[in-house]
This record gives C-alpha cells, structure tokens and sequence, in this order.
C-alpha cells in the first residue's frame, strides 16, 4: 500500500503540466528535421492547433501574422537555439513491468491498480526520455495496461501515447507463461493469453481484441527470460501461427510476432506477420522472406546488451537456464542486425524496455549506430518507419500539417553525434509541453 500512495502521489504531482495549451501554440525551431530522412532546415516555425500540426513556415512568424481573432490565445516557445525533430516512438515495450530482482515477487504481490502505477511510473520516465509514443508488446497485471493508456489518453496522467497488445499470446509452456512458480501461485499469475491448437488460437486473438487490443503479439519461439531450459527454437506449430496471423489481420489488428530461431521466425514470416520483434538467428531464406513480406525488423539491441550484462554480473540473479540463453543470444542481435541493414531490411525501433530500465530507452540508437546504421537511419528508425509499422504514418513519424504536434528538441545535431538523443531537452505531446 505503500508503494502506491507514493506512486499516486507522483502521478497527481505530474498531472498540472498538461494543462499548458493555447488555441495556437508556435515552435520557433532553431534546425528543424521534419521528416527525418530529407534536409535539416534552419529559422523554421510549427503552427499548433487543437493539437496537431497545421503548417510549417520559413522564418520565425509572429502572432500577428497568424488567422487569429482577439478571442483566441497564443503561445510561443522558442527553440531558437535548439535542434527540433519529431516525437520519437519505441515499438517495443512493457510498460507495466521492468526486470530487477523483484519483478518475479511483484507479480504476486501487486494488485492490478499497483500494477498500472507502477507502469505510470515508467511511462513518465519514457516520455522525459523524448518518446511520445510507444508500442506495448505484453502487459501485466490483468486489464492494467489498457487502463493505462485509456487514462494518458484522457490526460489523467502524464505519458506517451501507448498502443497495447494485451496479453503476450503463447502455447502452454511457450515463453508468454509464468515460469518458476509453484502450482497454487502459478494459477494467480497466469494469463488468459494462452492457446493451443488452431480453434483455441483463433479465440485468444479474438478475446485480445474484445479487450481491447491494439495490435497482436505471439511468441514464434522460446524466449531468453523465461525459466525454462527449453531453448529459443519454434514453440507454436504452423498451423497455429497462421491461424493467429489471420484472425488478427481479419479483425484489423497488426501482428508482432517474438522470434529468436530461424525456424519459428520464417514460419511467422511465411504466415504474414507484420513485424519480427529479436530476430535474433535470421537465416538466408529470413532475408528473403523479409524482403518478399515487407516485414519490420524490430532488433532490441538494448534488451540484448542488457540481459548479457546481467548475466556475465557476478551478482546476477538469473536462474543457469536463463543465464545460459542471454550469454548465446545477447550478443548476436548486433550481427544479425548489420546483416538485415546491409540486405536492405525494413527495421523499425524497439528496446523491450521492462527488459532495460525504462527512461534509457535512447540507449539503443547509440546501438543501432554501432550495427552499421548512420545516425539519420537510426532517427528514422524510431520516427518515420517506426509510425509505419504501427499502420499510423498518418498521424505519427513527422513534423508536417495534420500530423500530431509531438516534438521534441536536443542541444546538438544527433546527426553527427547520436548520443545527443541521450539527453532531450524539450517534449512536447499533441501541442502541450511535457518537460523544457
């Protein structure tokens, strides 16, 4: 009870910083990358109402020379002397969740409110880190994460936009389960987001979405956190895979399916999922797939590092088993991933932080660079084609007319030095100032 007292308390203390908008807001940028990928602009201004974007002007405008009537109230933030670029996107997180020494004890004593606060928690961490949209590839405890999310909508609190999957989809055993659990307290930390067989697949997708899921993710193969010396190789069968694939596809929803072997990842690329979330042990016939499919690779460098970082601690807390699996597939994604980069793979952002602390999400572009991407591929990596593989290139991903006003701004040029992204100093979600 404590620790949610003061979590309510932090949450309550953050919310007045919402409340910040005008019926115009203007951003004087001082370089502006608006659509990552095409020329940095000097001397830009971004016009703001009702919280997207409704145009970009050379020079810096005043209020005069804005629509406006006498009624109507403006409000100017200068970034004159800051670089401005949009709002970043992580397409694979937990936000509810974050792997330390406790986090298998806080699944049996947190309630679904502890649970949400706790996830509201690393959600203000994320978006200080310049993220204002994230992809949440599993959440805990019960129906927490789409009460999160529906609460950051409604600005109740403070966080990026989240779109949720639910409940990570898995065979019985698969790596979605609980493990290391005695029976009585694995029946309270179960999901309902287990299936087997092709009839019991196509029901768990569709009771994701009657939760209200945003988009679907299955596990093609095991995991490298789960307590169970069963490898990282195909769990669920063909026959399954395509079943959820179409189910989720039939019901609007986008498929990311977690894929660590090439079995079980060119048996969901061959089904049409949308995005392979690891990738880890891609093989030729994966490049090709890729390649025929259109499919993100989404590498979680991060999640990588981290858990090779745990793992070779001498004060890690892994049990051998899942020691054993960090050792072997932390430090591939690296290769595997200057592999994809250099086939011409699509690669989409995404840290699994829960895995990682959130709030150091920005970790991974110094990565990305580090696997062969040049800063300005990484950027795009979490802008533009991170707004296309969540199907919302419509809203998300640039600094142009109709777009959400999410922008966020650093001292230097992240171009030439990545690890300017480490330290944002301006956020700003749908036109109303989170930090500065």
């Amino acid at each position: 009870m404590r620790t949610l007292v003061k979590l309510v308390g932090c949450a309550l203390a953050l919310t007045p910083l919402i409340g910040n908008s005008a019926d115009f807001v203007v951003v004087h940028a001082g370089k502006l990358m608006s659509i990552p990928g095409e020329s940095v602009k000097s001397k830009q201004s971004i016009v703001i109402r009702d919280g997207k974007i409704t145009d970009v002007k050379s020079g810096y405008i005043s209020a005069s020379s804005l629509n406006i009537t006498k009624d109507d109230t403006i409000k100017i933030h200068d970034l004159k002397n800051k670089f401005v670029l949009p709002g970043l996107i992580d397409g694979h997180v937990h936000i509810t969740d974050e792997l330390d020494n406790k986090h298998k004890i806080r699944r049996v004593e947190f309630s679904d409110p502890d649970t949400a606060l706790f996830g509201a928690n690393n959600a203000k961490h994320t978006l200080d880190a310049g993220f204002t949209t994230v992809r949440d590839l599993g959440g805990r405890g019960g129906d927490s994460v789409f009460a999160l999310r529906d609460a950051i909508a409604k600005n109740y609190i403070p966080g990026p936009r989240i779109y949720a999957a639910g409940f990570v989809i898995s065979p019985t055993g698969g790596h979605g389960q609980r493990h290391g659990y005695r029976q009585e307290v694995f029946e309270v930390v179960n999901h309902s987001g287990v299936c087997d067989g092709v009839a019991d697949c196509r029901r768990v997708v569709r009771d994701q979405v009657r939760r209200g899921a945003d988009q679907i993710k299955f596990v093609a193969t095991g995991g490298v956190t789960s307590e169970t010396a069963a490898g990282t190789g195909q769990q669920f069968f063909d026959d399954e895979i395509k079943a959820i694939v179409d189910t989720a596809h039939a019901l609007g929803r986008k498929v990311a399916a977690h894929a660590h072997n090439a079995d079980g990842l060119n048996a969901a690329l061959r089904a049409g999922v949308d995005s392979i979330e690891h990738g880890t042990f891609s093989d030729k016939e994966s490049l090709r797939l890729f390649k025929k499919t259109g499919a993100y690779l989404v590498p979680t460098l991060l999640a990588g590092a981290t858990v090779t970082e745990i793992a070779m601690s001498e004060n890690s807390y892994y049990p051998s088993a899942v020691k054993a699996k960090a050792i072997k597939v932390g430090p591939k994604l690296i290769e595997t991933l200057r592999v994809a980069h250099d086939n011409g793979i699509k690669i989409a952002f995404g840290t699994d932080s829960g895995v990682s602390k959130h709030g150091l999400n920005a970790r991974e572009f110094e990565l990305l660079v580090q696997a062969g991407l040049t800063p300005t591929e990484a950027i795009q990596t979490a802008t533009v084609y991170g707004a296309d593989n969540l199907g919302k290139s419509d809203v998300l991903g640039s600094i142009e007319a109709g777009k959400y006003a999410d922008i966020v701004a650093v001292d230097g040029d992240p171009t030439k030095d990545i690890k300017e992204l480490m330290d944002i100093d301006f956020v700003m979600k749908e036109g109303a100032v989170y930090k500065q």
